[in-house]
């Protein structure tokens, strides 16, 4: 008995000194639920300038040379931590990925809730994202 009572007293402190996740991920596994699918999601980065608008089944990419945007279809996906989309623009494979945290878009002062990738033909483009229920703070045209 004696063995067992400093193994369990040692498991218990283990226990309690685990941090916390603060990455996203459920540790249960459940799937990312935080934006309904009727919400509309918009990705947008600087450096170069683009945006990505999400409705439905259907992404609008913009650009500053392209202005009025280019339609596509796209399908949502949940992850573990966050939302993912997939599809075609042009030809090429797109893939858009949101995920909570704060993020800034280095040049206004707003502050978005959540962080977006964009894979497009082998370039990778950094952002932020906002929804209609989580939107972004600060100056709406800075």
């Amino acid at each position: 008995m004696t063995f067992r009572l400093p193994a369990l007293a040692l498991l218990l402190v283990v226990a309690a000194c685990t941090p916390a996740r603060t990455d996203g991920i459920d540790p249960e596994g459940k799937a990312f639920d935080a934006v309904a699918p009727e919400e509309v999601v918009t990705l947008l980065g600087t450096e170069p300038f683009w945006n990505l608008r999400i409705a439905g089944g259907e992404g609008v990419w913009t650009t500053p040379e392209s202005p009025s945007g280019t339609r596509f279809a796209i399908t949502r996906f949940a992850g573990n931590g966050g939302l993912g989309f997939t599809g075609s623009l042009d030809g090429k494979p797109l893939t858009a990925t949101l995920t909570p945290g704060q993020c800034g878009d280095g040049m206004s002062d707003r502050a978005f809730p959540f962080v977006a990738t964009i894979a497009l033909d082998g370039e990778t483009l950094q952002g932020c994202g906002y929804t209609d229920s989580q939107p972004f703070t600060g100056d709406p045209a800075p």
